[in-house]
């Protein structure tokens, strides 16, 4: 009877997918003990013309915005889709998996994911040159783990 109940229990949009982020400096254990208990999350496919006013108003919506830090293209300083949204509370940042994860904004269908932590640098994008890693490249990624 009790294993039923423990379904009950089971959030799985708020549960820790299986992409990590390659560049963490330390071990898969810290990482994963960040994670799980993590008010950062990463927000991707956003388009290069949403503001951070506009995804403030969004993901305020779930509770009280720390930061929001925008996604930047290394050499030209630019939006390149991506951002990292952080809570208060790990309680508001759960909220926003639940119900922001999978909406619209700005035309586009986002996704949130759980983030260790920003750190200062994070805030560039990763591709060959300066921008934002293809959607392909994330997928193939994740796939490895």
């Amino acid at each position: 009877m009790s294993a039923k109940l423990d379904a009950l229990k089971s959030d799985s949009y708020t549960e820790i997918s299986q992409y990590r982020d390659q560049h963490f400096k330390g071990n898969r254990y810290e990482q994963e003990k960040l994670l799980k208990q993590s008010n950062t999350l990463y927000v991707g496919n956003l388009s290069f013309y949403t503001t951070e006013e506009q995804v403030h108003e969004l993901f305020s919506k779930c509770g009280d915005v720390k930061r929001i830090v925008i996604g930047l293209d290394k050499v030209k300083k630019t939006a390149c889709g991506f951002c990292f949204v952080e809570y208060y509370t790990r309680g508001d940042a759960e909220n926003a998996m639940r119900f922001v994860n999978g909406t619209r904004l700005d035309d586009r269908i986002i996704r949130t994911d759980w983030d260790a932590g920003f750190k200062e640098g994070r805030q560039y994008g990763r591709g060959k040159s300066g921008g934002q890693v293809r959607i392909k490249a994330l997928i193939s990624c994740a796939l490895t783990f």
